[in-house]
C-alpha cells in the first residue's frame, strides 16, 4: 500500500537514521527502496508535500482537543498534505476515516512495522473516527518469492498484531485485498483507465520487465482511499475524506491516487508523512524481517532484546572510555538515542539522557540499557495484548460489517 503499511513503513521505517552516512551515496526514496543521507527538507520540496509546523501542531490540539502525540512534538511526523483541511471538516462536525495497511511477507512483526499502527490508533482515539486497514497480500505475492496461499495465511496473522494495538472492534474494518476486491474493484477499474501507462512507469519506475499484475497494483492501494470503495461502512456517501498516515517513501501511490482522484468526482486524501526508523545497525543498513540481528521483533524475549541492543545497537560513543568523558557521546548517530526518541514519551527524561551522554557523563553501555529498559516492557506488553486476540476476534475484524461512525 502505498505502501501504506506498517510495512511501507517499514521497509522505510525500517532504513536508516536521520543525519548520518560516513560516505555519501546516491540518494533513493521510494516504496520499495530507501537509500543514501535523507535530506528532510529536501524530500519535501521534491514531493511537493508541506511541512507540519508549530502552528499546525497547536491548531491540531485546539481543534481536537487531545494533546499532540510526541511524534508530532519531535517531528518525526513531519509533513503532510492538507492535514489543515482535515482539521477544518473535523472542526464543522463532518465524519472522515483513516487509512492505512500492511503487506504480509512475514511471520513476526517488528517495531518498524509498528509505528504506523501505533500511531494510527492515537489518530483514531483523537478523531473517534472509522479506519481501515488494507493487508496487501496481493502485492507481497506478486513482490516477493510467496505462495499466495502463504501470503493469505500471514495477513490473518499480521492482523492479531495489528488489533493488539489497541483499535476499536466498532470502528475498524482489516480486509485482505484476496477477499475483499470485489467490493473496490468498480473504483480499480476507474482508476486504472485514468491512469496511462506510462504514468505509472514514471511514478515507479517500472521497467519493462517486471510482471503486469506490478503495473496494475497501484490502482488497489489508491482505492481505499475514496469511501465508495466500502459500502458496508458509509452506505451510498462517496464524499467521506480520508487521511493517510504513512513515511514518506510511499507518497508516489498517493500523488498518484490525488491526481486521479478530481477526474473521479472523488476528494482527495490527505497525508501525514513519517521519517524512517533506523535499523539498529544504524546508517547504511535496512532494518529487515528476514535478518534478525537489524530489528527487534514483536516475539522477542527480553534476553533477546537486552542481546541485540547491547551487540547490535550502532553507538555514537567513541573508542575509549577516557575519550567518551572528554567529547561525549554523538546522539545524530547513536541508535539507542534515536530509537528513545521514538518509544521514550517523558520529553524531561530523553533531554537529560542526551544531555548526559552528549557531555560525556553517560557511557554507551549505560545508554543501551536506558533503551532496553524503555522497549523491553512495551514489547512484553505487546505480546500480552496479542496472546488475548482469538481466530473469531481476527474473523469480526476482517468480516465487512457497518461500523459505528458516532464521535
Amino acid at each position: 500500500t502505498a505502501r501504506l503499511r506498517a510495512d511501507s513503513m517499514a521497509a522505510a521505517l525500517a532504513a536508516m537514521s536521520l543525519d548520518e552516512a560516513p560516505e555519501e551515496k546516491e540518494v533513493v526514496v521510494d516504496p520499495w527502496t530507501v537509500s543514501g543521507k535523507i535530506d528532510y527538507d529536501k524530500l519535501i520540496r521534491d514531493f511537493g508535500s508541506q511541512p507540519i509546523s508549530e502552528a499546525l501542531i497547536a491548531r491540531f490540539e485546539r481543534v481536537t482537543g487531545a494533546v499532540a502525540h510526541p511524534w508530532l512534538k519531535r517531528g518525526i511526523f513531519f509533513s503532510h498534505r492538507d492535514l489543515d483541511i482535515v482539521l477544518d471538516n473535523y472542526e464543522k462536525g463532518k465524519p472522515m476515516y483513516l487509512y492505512t495497511g500492511r503487506g504480509p511477507s512475514s511471520e513476526a512483526l517488528h517495531l518498524g512495522h509498528l509505528i504506523p499502527f501505533m500511531f494510527t490508533k492515537y489518530l483514531q482515539d483523537v478523531f473517534k473516527c472509522v479506519l481501515v486497514v488494507q493487508m496487501t497480500d496481493d502485492e507481497k505475492f506478486l513482490w516477493k518469492d510467496l505462495k499466495l496461499e502463504e501470503c493469505h495465511r500471514l495477513a490473518f496473522e499480521n492482523a492479531k498484531d495489528i488489533i493488539a494495538c489497541g483499535f476499536d472492534i466498532t470502528k475498524t474494518l482489516i480486509f485482505s485485498d484476496l477477499d475483499y476486491i470485489g467490493h473496490m474493484y468498480p473504483n480499480i477499474l476507474k482508476i486504472q483507465k485514468a491512469t496511462t501507462y506510462n504514468q505509472v512507469k514514471g511514478i515507479f519506475g517500472f521497467d519493462d520487465s517486471v510482471n503486469i499484475g506490478k503495473h496494475a497494483f497501484p490502482a488497489v492501494q489508491a482505492a481505499p482511499s475514496f469511501s465508495s470503495s466500502f459500502p458496508h461502512i458509509f452506505g451510498g456517501d462517496t464524499t467521506v475524506p480520508c487521511l493517510i498516515p504513512c513515511a514518506i517513501d510511499q507518497d508516489p501511490y498517493f500523488r498518484m491516487t490525488r491526481d486521479v482522484a478530481p477526474r473521479l468526482g472523488f476528494g482527495k486524501p490527505a497525508l501525514i508523512h513519517s521519517k524512517f526508523f533506523p535499523a539498529l545497525q544504524g546508517a547504511d543498513s535496512k532494518m529487515s524481517a528476514s535478518d534478525e540481528a537489524s530489528a527487534i521483533f514483536c516475539t522477542d524475549t527480553p534476553k533477546q532484546i537486552k542481546d541485540k541492543v547491547n551487540k547490535y545497537a550502532f553507538s555514537g560513543g567513541r573508542e575509549t572510555v577516557e575519550e567518551h568523558r572528554k567529547l561525549g557521546g554523538d546522539c545524530a548517530v547513536d541508535i539507542s538515542y534515536q530509537w528513545l526518541t521514538f518509544f521514550l514519551h517523558d520529553d524531561a527524561k530523553l533531554q537529560h539522557i542526551h544531555d548526559e551522554y552528549s557531555s560525556g557523563r553517560m557511557l554507551s553501555g549505560e545508554i543501551k540499557k536506558e533503551l532496553i529498559d524503555v522497549i523491553t516492557p512495551m514489547v512484553q506488553l505487546h505480546q500480552a495484548a496479542r496472546s488475548h486476540v482469538t481466530d473469531d476476534i481476527v474473523r469480526t475484524f476482517m468480516t465487512p460489517r457497518k461500523l459505528n461512525l458516532e464521535r
